[in-house]
Order: structure tokens, then sequence, then C-alpha cells
């Protein structure tokens, strides 16, 4: 870290040792953008080790296994280099112009005769990990021409984008804390222990979170199990799945009540809506709520006065938040804490990033901040940002009538496994007229597809992190080269989604002019580059060469793509500044504490704590380790090694309830499924909570994924429903789903830890 609070410099620092001995490079495995130090060997053409950068500006030499990992993933031998056909005889190999002519065609066959409609899209999680797919992506859906566009966000991160556009006016207006400069972080269902940080781009997550505690701060944190996060906190306190916004608005109540916000005319001249949320919030002592979330009242007093007190305080909440029926209303009321107690777009609060390149730009031109222009066929989910819930997507394949699925394309996701149901959505897709995925491994999904389109690997081609550069705790710019040359031939993302869209009718970005030149280009045999609109918005960017007073920061700065690379370690831009003016985007420029939709839906937290006094069930929530990352980290030997971490964690005076011992084989059955796992008994989990990772279940993909397919483990998205959503996005309830477990008597049949359909599709 940088002792000043300015900006850094432009004085570049030499590769080390030998140009070509070295690369530097940003892992892109998940949100942590941790720089990596590549040694080269065979001319450059392999990969002999990966270790930590610690020369790099933002994560000052911090990295997981994940990232040493990269080199295996990019080695492995059942990842595909060359686009694949399914026939009655198995897999045979296509040449790339005929696999992307014949995708556009059959795609065109079935709009023609069933309409646009008939085509779905699915967008995994590492999309966003790479800026050519980013960038390539909205064209491409629009070139499609479906309404049914369907993302991993409607599992994640949907309810904070969606609070934070009726908050604060655009859904990339997402706070981020302060981590540097805080005095009290409370993380609510959030474990960046193993995550490394999400919707919070850390770098050096360890070290940062020490800190805080080094300057005499403190850390909370709130979960229904004590995480890896919990042995770096001061404070760790249980709390049962869904009751993240029942404590929110109690920990609200104690500060109106007590008066105990800070500077209450500044908050009413920047906002709209406190009296509301006041009013609200009076219905929700600690006294009522405690016995619902399974807090003490003096605890949920002590947390209030805390947060409130501390000179300066971030309240940040992850998937915990997100993944539960009440996922909208906790991350807006995350929010309402932070700014009533005087903690929002100030140092040490949460505050916004200044990216060098704002994605919002593209963002507002290309997706918009929409809701419910239109909703799903089949029950009625309505649209947010263009996309429509994942949880329909089974359904909509399966049910006849005009707009039905019939043909479907997935990028970089396997919703087989991350979506609920994952056994009636893998039936469904066996039932499609015809898919096409664009990935280089045969999945639990992909394997459904008619042909597979696999990209080059991630070290194949260059890097920038469009995305998370807008949600980092701190303002860096990096770019990373291309590390190991690429086959002939090979293509990647942005190259793919580029050639497929031109054969639909072109890439549409909503500006005629340039559909149109970008059209004939493409006639023309021209092929334009993703690193060129990258330049364009570094140019056009705060930071850039054009547009840009000559005094920013005292200093000019006319950064472009060109000077960005001539930094391996990265660019310092310096921490994040206040600025409430240009990010706070609704109509009157003031914050919305109480947003009519969420409002509206409250009184289902009413009923929750009603029904919570005499809840006896048990319930399910997830859990990830360090070593995974969602379901596309699992065919690499080195993270997968050790003991068995696909067990389910179950309170130790629940297991001696049911009889189950340690190691015990055990059913989980849930409406929809049930999976067989081996019984972990353990203090660490809430009673009346149990726990499976996520991501596992790889049987059915054994053939063509060797080490995952080997791995124990059930896919817990056998057990979650994907009728289980809260209302207002149609987000995947996968926290909080009711589940029986019982012992399996020794000598039972175990067969089929993958999920066992308890019902016929629709």
């Amino acid at each position: 870290m940088r002792k000043d609070d300015g900006p850094g410099d432009l004085r570049y620092r030499p590769l080390m040792s030998d140009p070509g001995d070295f690369c530097y490079r940003t892992c892109n495995v998940c949100e942590a953008m941790c720089g990596m130090v590549i040694r080269l060997e065979n001319g450059g053409s392999r990969i002999a080790e990966i270790r930590p950068d610690k020369e790099d500006v933002f994560s000052r030499g911090h990295i997981c296994p994940k990232g040493p990992a990269m080199r295996e993933v990019l080695e492995d031998p059942d990842r595909l280099r060359f686009p694949m056909r399914r026939t009655a005889s198995g897999w045979e190999r296509v040449e790339w112009k005929a696999a992307l002519d014949e995708t556009a065609a059959r795609l065109l066959d079935v709009r023609r005769r069933h309409g646009k409609n008939a085509i779905g899209l699915y967008v995994g999680n590492p999309t966003v990990h790479n800026h050519g797919a980013v960038i390539a992506l909205q064209g491409f859906a629009r070139a499609l021409g479906t309404k049914n566009r369907f993302d991993a966000n409607s599992q994640d991160a949907n309810p904070k984008l969606f609070s934070s556009m009726l908050m604060f006016g655009d859904q990339l207006s997402v706070p981020i804390p302060d981590v540097d400069r805080t005095d009290y972080l409370l993380m609510l269902g959030a474990n960046p222990a193993a995550s490394n940080g999400s919707l919070m781009t850390l770098g050096d997550v360890r070290g940062r979170l020490r800190g805080i505690r080094d300057r005499g701060g403190k850390i909370v944190l709130i979960d229904p199990r004590r995480t890896e996060t919990a042995a770096w906190c001061d404070e760790y306190h249980a709390i049962h799945p869904g009751g993240d916004a029942p404590l929110l608005l109690a920990l609200l109540q104690v500060i109106f009540s007590e008066g105990r916000m800070r500077d209450e005319p500044a908050v009413r001249a920047s906002t709209r809506g406190l009296d509301e949320i006041m009013a609200l919030a009076a219905r929700f002592p600690p006294e009522r709520v405690a016995p619902a979330v399974g807090m003490t009242p003096e605890a949920i007093r002590g947390l209030a006065r805390a947060f409130a007190s501390a000179r300066t305080a971030a309240a940040y909440g992850r998937v915990g938040t997100c993944q539960n029926e009440f996922g909208p209303q906790a991350s807006w009321l995350l929010d309402v804490l932070n700014v009533v107690t005087g903690n929002f777009d100030r140092p040490g609060g949460v505050m916004f990033p200044t990216p060098a390149v704002d994605v919002g730009l593209l963002g507002r031109k290309l997706v918009g901040n929409h809701y419910a222009r239109w909703k799903s066929r089949v029950r009625g989910l309505p649209e947010f940002g263009g996309q429509l819930p994942a949880a329909v997507m089974a359904e909509e394949m399966e049910t006849p009538g005009d707009g039905q699925i019939r043909a479907f394309v997935t990028l970089a996701g396997n919703p087989v496994l991350s979506t609920p149901n994952g056994d009636r959505l893998s039936r469904a897709l066996a039932g499609l007229d015809f898919m096409v995925a664009i990935d280089f491994y045969l999945n639990e999904t992909t394997q459904n597809a008619h042909l597979v389109l696999p990209p080059v690997h991630a070290l194949e081609r260059g890097h920038y992190d469009v995305i998370f550069h807008t949600l980092a705790v701190r303002n860096t710019v990096k770019y990373s080269e291309p590390v190991v040359p690429r086959a002939p031939g090979s293509m990647d993302d942005w190259e793919i989604l580029y050639e497929l869209g031109m054969r639909l009718g072109g890439l549409r970005f909503g500006i005629p002019l340039l559909d149109k030149v970008a059209h004939q280009a493409w006639r023309l045999g021209l092929r334009p580059s993703p690193d060129h609109v990258i330049d364009l918005l570094l140019r056009l960017g705060t930071y850039g060469d054009r547009f840009v007073p000559m005094n920013l920061f005292h200093r000019p700065w006319g950064l472009n793509l060109a000077k960005v690379r001539a930094a391996p370690h990265g660019i310092d831009l310096g921490p994040m500044v206040p600025s409430r003016k240009t990010r706070v985007r609704t109509p009157d420029g003031r914050i919305d504490l109480a947003p009519r939709l969420l409002m509206d839906d409250c009184p289902r937290i009413d009923r929750w704590i009603e029904q919570r006094q005499t809840a006896g069930s048990l319930v399910l929530i997830g859990r990830r380790h360090l070593r995974t990352n969602n379901s596309w980290m699992h065919n690499v030997k080195s993270l997968t090694k050790g003991k068995d971490r696909a067990t389910l964690w179950i309170h130790r005076e629940d297991a001696r309830r049911l009889g189950i011992s340690p190691g015990q084989a055990v059913r989980v059955r849930s409406r929809v499924g049930s999976v067989t796992a081996p019984a972990e008994p353990t203090d660490n989990i809430l009673q009346g909570v149990v726990s499976l990772p996520h991501g596992y279940g790889h049987e059915r993909a054994a053939a063509t994924l060797r080490v995952a397919g080997a791995l124990p483990g059930p896919n817990v998205n056998a057990l979650t429903d994907e009728e289980r959503v809260e209302p207002l996005l149609g987000t995947a309830v996968l926290n909080g789903v009711p589940v029986t477990v019982e012992s399996i008597p020794d000598g039972t049949d175990q067969k089929s830890s993958q999920g066992v359909p308890r019902r016929s599709p629709v």
C-alpha cells in the first residue's frame, strides 16, 4: 500500500529478470484481481511456475491456490481445443467455419419457424472475468433478438444490483466498503476468507482485513455458519437463514429510537423517505426480532450502538444476504444503515470507486436500468436489466405454446449444477431441438449440446478487468498480455460471439450507424479487437488522455492502453473519493431510502417472524471453500486433493437427536429431490441448519471430466427448489431450503449421490 493518499505516478518498473523468462498477469478466476508472476520455459511456450506478484499495486503479493492452478487448467487433457459435434455414435471434431455456419443456420431456422423468443441464452459467471466477452455479449444478445435471456446473477447478485438501482438510480452504483480506512466492518452472509471478496474486490484480503484490527478497528461477522472468516473477526454472531432483513430493521429501530443518527439534517437534505423507513423500523424492536433470527435483544442493541458510535463504519453483505427469501430487502437495508449513520460516501464508510474504464457508461447504454418490461411466459416473473430469472428456464423449455424455448445457447455456464433443481433442467435441455455451448469442457450442462465451441484459455488471451475495477476497494488499473501463444486457428470468446452475431444478422449495440459499419467491416474481412474498445474507454475515462482537466489530482494523467500496458504491476490511482454527485443518478439526485417496491413487500418479513416462532424443521444452506470456484475448478488435481469436503455439516445436537454419528451416510430430502452425503457433526453451524457445498455432483460427466467425476459429493442443486424464489426478482432461494435428514443403515444402497428426482417434468 502506498503511504500517500494521492494516486501513484507513471514511473513504470521494468520486468524482473529477462522479459523472455517472466511475465505478469492478473488472475481472472475470482473477483480479487490478484497479480501473478509467471515463469516461462521452452522459449516462452510453456508455463514453469506461477507465484504471487509482490509488486502488484492492488494485491500486494497475495494469491490463493486457484491462481497457480490456472496452469493445470491450461494443460488439462480434458479441455477441448476444437469444436465438437454430438452424433449418435459419440462426439466428433468439426472445423471452425463449419461449426459456426451450422450453429447460425440452426438458430436461424428455429427463429424462422417458431419466432425469436424460441431461442434462450444463459450466461455463466466466468463471462464477467473476460473483457472481450463482456463487450461482445450485449451485441450478440440483441442479434439473437430473444427475451428469454438468463444469467448467473439471478442466483447471486441481482438483489444488490436491484436495490442499488432503486436507491441510487443505477444498478451499477454499488457502494463498496472502504476497508483500508474503516474502523468498524460489519459483514452479513459474507466469507471473504474463502471468496477473496465479492461485490467488494479486495486483493490481499487477509492483509486488508488485518489492517482494520491493527489500527484498532473491529470486524464483526453475522452468518449461520462459523466460516473461515470468523477466525479473522472480533465478534461472530450466528443467525437463522433469512434473518438478515429483520435483523437490519431491528438495528435501525435502535438507532432511530435512541437518537443515534449522525447529522439528521444532512441525511434529510440528501435523501427521500426517511420518515417512511423510520416508521417501518419502529415495527421491529430487538425484542420482537431476536427469537426469530436466533440472537438476543442485548446482542442486537449492542451491535446497533457500536456501529452508530464508531468513528467510521461500513456494513456489507454478500451471497448469504442475496440468496435468501428477502435478498432485495437485506441489500437495501444494509445501505440504509450506512446512510443514516453518516457512513455513506465518506472515507472509512462505503464509497463508489472511480475506475479508469467506467463500465457504467456501457451498461446504461446497452442494458439500462429496467425492470418488469416483460415477464416469463409460464410463471410471470419479471425481467431485470434484460434478464429473466434462471429458475424459470426448465418450465420455459417444457411448456408448449408460443414462445416455448426450443433452442438454447450457453456461454461459460453450467446451470445444471448452479441453478435450482438442476435434474429437471438437465432433462429439459436433453429435449431441445438444438443447443450450442461456448465452453471448453464437456460438463453436466454442455454434454446436452449438439455443438460445443471451445474458446482459448484465459492465459492465451489478453485480460482487462472491466467489471471488477468498478467494485474495487482502491482505484487501480492494469492490463495483462497473453502469457502463452494460442494454437493456430483457435478462437477466443470475443471472436466466437462476433462471428456468430454477424451470421445472425449483425451485432447490435443500439447505434444504427455503428451497427451498419460493423456489419460491412465483417463482410470485408475486417476483424476488430476488444482491446480497441478498452483503449477508447480508457481515453474517455476520468484519467484518460482526452476530455480530462490537466489539474486532475494536480498532475496530468493521459491514460491510454499503451501506457497501461507499459505498467506490468499496474498503476495505483489512489483511494476511493467522495462521488455522490456523479454516482447517485436518481431524477432529483437524492437517495431513496424507502423505495415503494421494497416497502410494499415488507409484510412478508412480519409473516416470516411469526412463522419462525413455531418452526422446527431443518433448513439447508450452501458453503464454499478457498480451493473451489463454483463448479468449474474441480477438474484440477492440486485443488481437489485432501479430505472429502462435500460433507453435510450438521449441529452436534441435531445429529444426536437424529441418531447420526460422524462420517455416517445420510439422506437429505427436499420437495424436489434427495442426495446422500457423509455427515460431519460440528458446533460451527447454527442448530436447525445444515450445509452442503455447491458445485459438486460430477458423476454424470465422469467420462469427460475425469478428475471431477471421481470426486465424492452430491449436487446440492438437486435439493434447491426452482419454485422457491423471492417475488420481486425471482432470485433463487438457495439458502434456507426446508429439508429432512435421515441416517442410512449400513448395507443400504447408497448410489446416486447426484440426487433422485421426485417428480416428472411439467
